[in-house]
């Protein structure tokens, strides 16, 4: 038999059972609940049903892609959907589409399924009016004092944040007057046996004679770079004396001079650097 004639039986055979309708499987839906719509097609040896895609609606939707399951009267379709809305609901279907072996293919009406969803509110008569809106939490008239007060508070504190952070410097106690001991004679010095620190106390003095009166004969030069400061910036001053005393100090705190008057030196240096300071 040609492929065309066994199209055309095909489409009227599959037309005649349109009047069948869809079925809902859920006995009582309630909103929100899953309601499937079956419907059974009869189909020829070796043809397939392939239904369309249903568009979610205002009230209905669909809750995933539609199924095709084989039965012993043909092929059984069913569409998962939803109702948001309590009451009847008409739904009408996509196209079926039918695809025979041999790659034919035809289309078939959908059709309209109707099912009813109650409420899951219990039906407990007239609603109750809304109830009239409450009063105003704050009172219309409000206090300027409150933020006045505020404001006044914070520039307080900036203010005196800023004259905390300015204010003057404190001004310091003198320091207490501490007795300075009297200086150990030379004399004691030499008894002991220390003619190094004689020698020593001498130097300082008499360098700090020298750089009170040159300032470019300071303590950090070496003996004679400050000795040629001395000629160098003071030519009048007693050079000569001062090499002598100096140069015998520097021998005496080195040890490379023995026998020398450690004492007499010390009078020297002191005699010097009272002239200097003069």
């Amino acid at each position: 038999m040609p492929a065309w004639v066994l199209g055309l039986l095909a489409s009227w055979y599959l037309a005649t059972v349109v009047q069948g309708g869809w079925s809902s499987m859920a006995p009582r839906p309630t909103v929100g609940d899953t309601v499937w719509l079956e419907r059974t097609l009869a189909a020829p040896a070796g043809w397939r049903l392939r239904p369309g895609r249903l568009e979610p609606g205002q009230d209905v939707e669909p809750l995933g892609d539609p199924g095709v399951r084989r039965s012993p009267d043909g092929w059984t379709v069913r569409y998962p959907v939803v109702a948001w809305t309590p009451g009847p609901h008409s739904l009408t279907l996509p196209l079926i589409w039918r695809l025979g072996p041999a790659g034919e293919a035809d289309s078939l009406a959908g059709g309209t399924a109707a099912f009813v969803v109650r409420s899951v509110l219990p039906d407990t008569g007239p609603r109750p009016a809304p109830k009239d809106a409450l009063a105003p939490l704050r009172p219309e008239l409000r206090s300027i004092w409150a933020p006045l007060l505020a404001g006044l508070l914070a520039a307080g504190f900036l203010g005196g944040g800023l004259w905390w952070r300015r204010r003057p410097p404190r001004t310091l106690r003198p320091a207490p007057q501490v007795p300075v001991e009297p200086e150990v004679p030379d004399e004691r010095w030499l008894a002991a046996g220390e003619p190094k620190a004689v020698a020593a106390r001498a130097t300082r003095r008499l360098r700090a004679a020298v750089a009170a009166a040159v300032p470019a004969a300071h303590h950090a030069l070496v003996t004679a770079e400050c000795l040629a400061a001395v000629e160098r910036e003071a030519p009048k001053a007693p050079l000569r004396e001062l090499r002598d005393v100096l140069g015998a100090m520097d021998q005496v705190a080195y040890a490379t001079a023995h026998g020398v008057d450690v004492a007499a030196l010390a009078k020297r240096a002191r005699r010097l650097a009272g002239e200097l300071a003069r």
